[in-house]
């Protein structure tokens, strides 16, 4: 029997599984990592820490897999996206710490870019808007702000990598500066069309080709670990961003298909097919690419505040003990009382886009109580899929029919009750709710040769299917009060 083994690296800690072909987990691993807040609206990660804590749980798992590495067929990689990473090319010594997705110091400079009418052009190019989330703007804070980071990436002593190039990197020992179709999407410097990066996007940005990784498809061979440095070689042949991983793994193949994955962000993708596709607000992005096959391109909605508001009652206010007790909580109280909570802790995603943005409770009275807020934050996670899915829908011409979930909070039914009302569809999480990792170890498969598509799609089961429970005329009403709360956060921290 083959073994697909899984690298997960998300945005607050460190994951390897290793599974049967067939999707049924062996072994598994977590370790969390720091995050760092240097400055309000700065988010960073220690790059030597993220390897570190990587393979830390890559070791612990192939210590503890009751099965001969041999049989070990695969390695894939999924990885926060857009996450901004530079190091030397000759030592890997990292030369700043990660700058994450989250971070949104380089909304000068996008601002700036938009007002100067590029951004019609950028979107032409990349599917993406202009905005702090993606890559290209971390990278040209980092060649502005780092002494000496410019020239030296001018004279290609430098890589510029997200986390995949970090992590192949790091694992074949130094060897291979890569990444793959899905990750390279999410720079702001990639053209989806030509699938090459852009020498104007890098013109626009200031950034030097030099830095930049070879871009390979998502299910392919990109090298052997090296042995010295993992204990084993096997092969590097799956590779991709957490999001497009997560809807490979939820087996959403056909164009149509959607998924939410829940973790400190929210991310609504519903697969769009060979020609892509566009809406309000929201991303085209590169799904996958398959051996032999042509891209597949995906609509993506963006959410940068999900678990992290519920993070945030813990840490920030102190309402709450852990995460696992607000759904205890929120079912206290039969609603959230009129209460509206907006947690635009880091700006707002689709549809809105605006860095600027700031979180906002609306609707309190001397009734409310934690209980309250703490649904209203459950309920602002549901609120925030929905603008998503409708955004996404109306891209595509079709209406969402159902949609599959997973990542931390699937495992709240509570919240997934609720959205399935105000999403108006049915709601499905699987058996596997880490399809992160499943759709990196079956792209792995697929590379590898020992499995196909249609293969790992099949290995999805149900676990639970959450039915509409709300009236269209109360949905409609819920969603106008949710939009009401939102007009007042936009544009909270913008300059004047």
């Amino acid at each position: 029997m083959s073994y697909l083994l899984a690298l997960d690296q998300g945005t607050t800690s460190s994951r390897t599984t290793l599974f049967t072909a067939t999707g049924e987990t062996v072994a598994t691993a977590s370790r969390p990592f720091a995050q760092h807040y240097p400055e309000p609206g700065w988010v960073e990660h220690d790059p030597e820490e993220i390897w570190e804590s990587q393979l830390a749980t890559l070791k612990e798992v192939l210590a503890s897999a009751p099965v001969p590495l041999s049989s070990i067929a695969s390695l894939g990689i999924t990885n926060q996206r857009e996450t901004t990473i530079v190091w030397e090319r000759e030592s890997g010594r990292a030369l700043h710490r990660a700058i994450v997705w989250q971070d949104r110091r380089c909304a000068p400079l996008t601002d700036r870019l938009a007002a100067q009418g590029l951004e019609p052009e950028i979107a032409r190019r990349t599917g993406l808007l202009l905005d702090p989330y993606f890559s290209a703007g971390k990278l040209a804070w980092l060649f502005d702000n780092v002494p000496g980071l410019r020239e030296r990436g001018e004279r290609g002593e430098i890589c510029f990598g997200t986390v995949d190039s970090w992590l192949i990197y790091r694992l074949s020992g130094g060897r291979l500066h890569l990444t793959d179709l899905s990750n390279a999407s999410r720079t702001l410097l990639f053209n989806i069309h030509t699938l090459e990066w852009d020498e104007e996007l890098l013109r626009i940005f200031g950034l030097p080709a030099a830095i930049l990784p070879r871009v390979l498809p998502s299910a392919s061979f990109f090298g052997h670990c090296d042995p010295a440095v993992t204990g084993m070689s096997v092969p590097i042949t799956g590779v991709a961003g957490d999001q497009q991983a997560a809807l490979f793994g939820q087996g959403c193949l056909k164009p149509g298909m959607a998924k939410a994955t829940f973790g400190t962000g929210a991310f609504v993708m519903m697969n769009s097919g060979r020609e892509g596709g566009k809406g309000e607000g929201v991303l085209t992005t590169v799904a996958w690419q398959l051996p032999g096959e042509p891209v597949t391109y995906a609509l993506e909605g963006s959410i940068f505040i999900a678990g992290a508001a519920v993070q945030w009652l813990k840490e920030g206010l102190g309402i709450i003990g852990s995460a696992a007790e607000v759904e205890e909580l929120a079912r206290s109280v039969p609603d959230a009382g009129g209460v509206f909570f907006v947690p635009a802790l880091s700006g707002l995603g689709t549809p809105y886009w605006d860095p600027h943005a700031r979180g906002v409770i609306a609707g309190l009275t001397r009734g409310s109580s934690r209980a309250h807020l703490a649904r209203a934050a459950l309920e602002a996670i549901a609120y925030q899929t929905a603008d998503a899915t409708a955004a996404m829908a109306a891209g595509c011409g079709v209406s969402l029919s159902e949609l599959r979930v997973d990542g931390g909070a699937a495992a709240n039914d509570l919240l997934l009750e609720f959205m399935a009302g105000v999403v108006g569809a049915p709601v499905l999480r699987p058996a596997c709710t880490e399809s992160t990792s499943l759709g990196a170890a079956f792209l792995g498969g697929i590379g590898a040769g020992v499995l196909d598509a249609e293969a790992a799609a099949a290995c999805w089961r149900l676990e639970k299917r959450f039915e509409p429970g709300i009236g269209e005329e109360r949905r409609r009403e819920l969603l106008e009060r949710w939009r009401r709360s939102v007009r007042l956060s936009l544009g909270w921290d913008a300059p004047g």
